[in-house]
């Protein structure tokens, strides 16, 4: 039988599987305490009440639950109505739903970005950004963030100017993955009004707004589109449940044609079981005391948190302290490398991403990430304690 390995194409070969990935199966011993993952409180998702969508839509729909579908047209009404909290005026026909924010990230990045032509992302980003970027062999220029107040809008708008014009730029709004932070009030229609000015595609990739324990909610970037030059990508992923898979985007009439047809090349369609459950689940208003059990879970296990990293680490970190979401950014004495570690830590029973992992360049090896959502609060003390015991061992080395 052959034995050479068949020729890939460039994305075939450039694209790399997240480092996250592969250290999360590190995290999967019963014994090791996770602050490593990403997910929502395991106990607070509404199990009953999705149960109960998902017995009314097939008793009601029938075989219909089951068959390829058009996209959920009360699905999308429902979202257009949901961005108007997000001070988003658009119609359910400027709604297209996608398997989660990953999935949108893909398809814009398709639908405007060829490889080796540039994109703007920021230098410490979520590494599924990394992957639609770099990944696809873009020529990647990044933009520093303020931990207290979100990308530097000087910065950005140096990159956007540069030649030659970069085809694409990809923000997260708020409570960033993996930093914590939200972009200031006072910048988003900057930015907005930037895309617009350079003619450079605004990718608001924004799946957390809606975990907000703490103060009042922001206008998203999208809001302060004129020109439809800002593209909002949404979840119901963080919001209700990961495993629905069921995200939108949020984007000019005009172009969900192409949209849909790019994205015909991909897997068809989402599960029209789902998006017909989530629908029910949304117009039975099911979602809001959700959302208020659940923030108010996450809301005690941060201030959990910050408490016992205050308690314990306060003498050698900073840390980034979120009004929602589900990260902390820790950033350690510049001598330390987390990724090297990560080990140590492991065998100390506790789990963590490394920072390195969330920049172009490895260039955050100092710093690292923890989740809090889905640990209790007494995981969460006894984690905190292993993990400074790791980092005082690694300082005295």
């Amino acid at each position: 039988m052959p034995t050479d390995t068949p020729r890939l194409s460039r994305e075939g070969y450039n694209l790399q599987r997240s480092v996250m990935r592969d250290l999360l199966r590190f995290a999967v011993d019963p014994n090791v305490i996770s602050l490593a993952g990403g997910l929502p409180a395991s106990e607070c998702l509404p199990l009953d009440g999705l149960k109960e969508c998902l017995d009314t839509v097939l008793s009601r729909d029938g075989p219909r639950a089951l068959q390829y579908s058009p996209q959920h047209m009360g699905l999308r009404s429902w979202i257009a109505d949901y961005m108007g909290s997000r001070g988003v005026s658009c119609t359910p026909e400027e709604i297209f739903i996608t398997n989660g924010n990953q999935h949108g990230l893909a398809i814009l990045s398709r639908l405007f970005l060829d490889p080796g032509e540039p994109a703007v992302i920021e230098e410490v980003t979520f590494t599924g950004i990394h992957q639609v970027t770099g990944g696809r062999d873009a020529e990647v220029r990044t933009v520093p963030t303020d931990l207290d107040s979100g990308v530097l809008v000087e910065s950005f708008e140096e990159a956007l100017k540069a030649s030659p014009t970069p085809r694409l730029s990809v923000l997260i709004t708020d409570f960033h993955n993996p930093l914590g932070v939200s972009i200031a009030e006072e910048k988003r229609a900057k930015l907005a009004g930037l895309a617009a000015k350079y003619g450079v595609p605004l990718i608001e990739d924004d799946p957390y707004a809606p975990l907000r324990f703490r103060g009042k909610a922001i206008p998203a970037i999208k809001a302060h589109d004129e020109a439809g030059i800002v593209f909002y990508l949404g979840s119901f992923s963080k919001m209700l449940a990961p495993a629905l898979r069921l995200g939108w985007i949020v984007a000019p009439a005009d172009l969900m044609p192409r949209i849909t047809t790019l994205r015909e090349s991909f897997d068809l369609e989402s599960s029209t079981l789902y998006q017909r459950a989530v629908a029910e689940f949304v117009s039975r208003g099911m979602l809001e005391p959700h959302l208020e059990k659940i923030t108010a879970a996450h809301g005690e296990r941060c201030a959990t948190m910050l408490r016992a990293l205050d308690e314990h680490l306060s003498e050698v970190a900073r840390w980034s302290k979120p009004d929602g979401g589900v990260f902390v950014w820790v950033s350690l004495p510049e001598r330390l490398d987390t990724t090297e570690m990560f080990h140590q830590a492991i065998e100390r029973q506790v789990a963590y991403i490394p920072g390195g992992v969330f920049s172009v360049d490895g260039s955050t090896k100092n710093a690292l990430r923890l989740n809090f959502s889905n640990v209790k609060p007494e995981a969460i003390e006894e984690g905190v304690a292993r993990l400074a015991d790791v980092i005082r061992t690694a300082l005295q080395a």
